[in-house]
């Protein structure tokens, strides 16, 4: 598996004046890599190669889809993206704009598409833009089958520009147009394609955007890219092929085939089709003294189909480092650390796409922010952290111990963040204290006329 990072040469690269022959080929290698990812697609979809099995006319042909490979893409993006990403400042600043503008924008659908199409791809594609005539962002979330982002020929491999290319077909005269928006850190490119009805390249003048980067954000899955069951496509096959034939040879070993053993049912075919349609309905059949009948039945060995089945089902899982969530081991309510135990893998590979996405997800922040500034609101991309809350059932027995062994050794607001109701720990901090302050001023009106006060007042 090599990395699909697609590279153009810097010194060839002119923002202002884009060689429109050169996107057309790049665009043309990746169509050629996006048959790889739209098989990805096909099998979350369902449409697995089983589908395409054939058999002999005269043969049950059942064809069995176990759709393992959702399963894996639906559990992991919901333990990585199950919760809303939250957002601390390192700053004294505040960020309330910048967290308004994320809500407008409805961030947190499209952090759940990309990271679905992150177990599904291995990559994600989002595109931030103003409407027009409007004067906030949006986001939007493309398909990786369709887009692509070009990298310079440097050590560091500096995004050029991204692209995203699509077809639009006129219902009425049914003629198909190719379109490709080609975006670079400071143009928007809208082309036509060649190739297609023998036309030629054909551009617009480009359009600033004003966003002070490229506004396509690229999300990696992992390093190379890798979808979280791509790898496992062979096993799933291999269980969709088994699970088919076991219910092939149970159908087949209905319609079992009888042996006559010293007669015959009649000299002539047609009168061999006739008995057997008389004995079809009727269920007798008369033979000599000497002959015998039989059914040839075809013997199955459930007990090795059964274990070759869970044995596939087992290492589907296993080298997905994804957990059947319906095996019998998470049924039982075990405590926090057997849970963690058992989710190993999964958040080994939950904390590389943590990585990641926290990298692409700074882009994303720098982009809001250089937008905000054009309206003068100054914020510090850099200072601006994103949180991640694992979605994971909490056993909030166990978790309320531990906080409370923790008091007095951890601060405050750490162990606020620790209750999975708490979606802004500041803000409770905050109502805390202030209850805290409410609390103080009104003591005094309940010991202003104390016993003792007045004691002491006689004595003076």
């Amino acid at each position: 598996m090599q990395d699909d990072t697609l590279i153009y040469s810097r010194s060839k690269y002119d923002e202002e004046n884009l060689n429109l022959d050169i996107i057309y080929k790049l665009i043309t290698v990746h169509a050629s890599e996006s048959k790889r990812l739209k098989t990805l697609k096909d099998y979350y979809l369902g449409k697995h190669n089983i589908l395409k099995h054939k058999r002999r006319s005269n043969l049950p042909n059942f064809k069995t889809v176990a759709n393992h490979a959702k399963d894996i893409a639906d559990t992991s993006t919901g333990y990585f993206m199950g919760n809303s990403i939250t957002y601390t400042n390192t700053l004294a600043a505040d960020i309330e704009p910048l967290l308004d503008a994320f809500d407008k924008a409805d961030v947190d659908h499209v952090d759940n598409e990309n990271a679905l199409n992150m177990a599904i791809y291995g990559r994600a594609y989002e595109f931030i833009y103003a409407k027009e005539d409007e004067t906030e962002l949006s986001v939007r979330s493309l398909e990786p089958e369709n887009t692509f982002i070009v990298y310079d020929d440097s050590i560091e491999q500096c995004p050029l520009f991204a692209v995203y290319y699509y077809d639009i077909t006129d219902d009425v005269s049914q003629n198909t147009t190719y379109k490709a928006e080609v975006l670079t850190e400071n143009y928007h490119y809208h082309m036509t394609l060649r190739g297609f009805e023998n036309a030629d390249n054909e551009s617009s003048e480009p359009e600033e955007h004003h966003m002070g980067a490229i506004p396509i954000v690229e999300y990696r899955n992992n390093g190379l890219m890798i979808g979280d069951y791509e790898q496992q496509l062979g096993l799933i096959d291999a269980y969709n092929s088994l699970t088919a034939n076991r219910v092939n040879d149970k159908e087949q070993a209905i319609d079992s085939i009888l042996v006559l053993y010293g007669a015959s049912l009649a000299d002539s075919a047609e009168e061999a089709h006739e008995a057997m349609q008389i004995l079809s309905e009727e269920g007798l059949l008369e033979l000599p003294a000497d002959a015998k009948a039989d059914f040839l039945n075809n013997v199955l060995d459930e007990n090795a189909i059964e274990v070759l089945r869970k044995a596939l089902k087992q290492d589907i899982y296993t080298f997905s480092h994804v957990p059947n969530l319906t095996d019998e081991n998470f049924a039982s309510n075990v405590s926090g650390v057997a849970m963690e135990y058992k989710l190993l893998g999964l958040e080994m590979i939950t904390k590389t796409k943590e990585q990641h996405y926290s990298k692409s997800l700074r882009k994303r922040i720098k982009l809001f922010c250089n937008y905000l500034g054009l309206k003068q609101i100054a914020l510090d991309a850099k200072a601006i952290v994103p949180q991640y809350k694992r979605g994971l059932p909490k056993n909030l027995l166990e978790l309320s111990q531990i906080i409370n062994n923790l008091d007095g050794k951890v601060s405050l607001r750490q162990l606020i963040s620790l209750l999975p109701f708490v979606e802004d720990p500041d803000a409770e901090l905050k109502a805390l204290e202030e209850e805290q302050e409410n609390k103080t001023d009104e003591a005094p009106a309940f010991v202003q006329n104390s016993p003792l006060d007045q004691e002491d007042d006689v004595d003076e």
